[in-house]
Parts: C-alpha cells; structure tokens; sequence
C-alpha cells in the first residue's frame, strides 16, 4: 500500500508539473525591473526552448490594440551583444495565421537591424506575429532586448515604437 501511495504521489506531481515546464518559454510573464514599462512588453514564443547555441524560431507577436495604424514596414532591432544568426530568407509576418507576402527582408548585421517589408501595408487593428525561423541562438544565455518600430503608409517618415519583446536564452 505504501508503494502504491508513493507512485501515485510521485506521478501526480509529474503530471502536474509537466504543463508548467513546457509554457516556460512560451509568453513572458510579470517581468520586475526590466527598465521597459509593463504597457511596453510585447508577448512573445520561442519554439524550440530557446537554448544556447540550439536552433529555435522566434514568434514575436504585436496585439491588435497595439496596431493602431496600417503598417507598410517593420524594423526589428536588437542589442550587440546579441551573437546569434537570422536566416532573412525565413522571415515571415503573419495575420489571423496566414502569411503576408513580403516585398523586402533586410538583415543589416552591423546595425543590428532587421528591416521587413509587406507588399501590402498591414492592416490597423489587426493581430500580427512576426516569426523568425532557423534562427541559431547566441552560444551564451542571457536576456535580450528586441525593440519593435513600424512606419505607416503616408505617414511622416519616422519610425514609432510599437514595444519590447524581452527574450531571454538559457
């Protein structure tokens, strides 16, 4: 009886524990002195687990509320001390789950840059997700900070800010 107990105690609590480990990598929680005010995180999902030095897709997502103009170009940038790879030809935005054709992506290494642009602007209101596949993770953990900026169509010619994805590899 006392090993029957024991097995069920020691699976309930793997069964249990199991769907908080596999949602850990999946949106950022509460995030405590991050310098980048709540309102400003944006959510986010790595796919693959986001290991050093392992591939992953990166499925960084800017809510409808956020979208308050159409969007004819995006600009992703991030910091230098980021060391890991994009694969330009793998980038894709996505509305209501359906890729938007791309006239343009530009992945300026240097400026720490990615530039992508939809042939058709992007529609105010709507839910998008930028996804960056065959991406090689930095051979080193830490917290990365991925600013998104967007340009309207007709718009002044100045990139606005849209938020912050705080991306953190293990």
């Amino acid at each position: 009886m006392r090993r029957l107990l024991s097995a069920l105690a020691v699976t309930s609590f793997l069964v249990t524990g199991l769907p908080a480990l596999t949602l850990a990598q999946s949106l950022p929680g509460f995030t405590l002195f991050s310098g980048v005010k709540q309102e400003n995180q944006l959510p986010f999902r790595l796919d693959f687990g986001g290991q050093a030095n392992g591939w992953d897709r990166y499925i960084l997502k800017i809510p409808a509320k956020r979208m308050k103009l159409a969007v004819g170009q995006f600009a992703i940038t991030y910091p230098d001390y980021y060391k890991g790879t994009f694969d330009q030809k793998k980038i894709e935005v996505r509305v209501k789950g359906k890729a938007v054709p791309l006239s343009e992506v530009k992945w300026d290494k240097e400026g720490k840059l990615i530039n992508i642009f939809p042939q058709e602007p992007v529609p105010a209101g709507s839910a998008v997700e930028v996804v960056l596949s065959n991406v090689k993770n930095p051979s080193f953990g830490g917290v990365y900070y991925f600013n998104c900026q967007v340009l309207s169509p007709g718009d002044v010619p100045l990139l606005r800010y849209m938020g912050t994805w705080i991306v953190s590899i293990t």
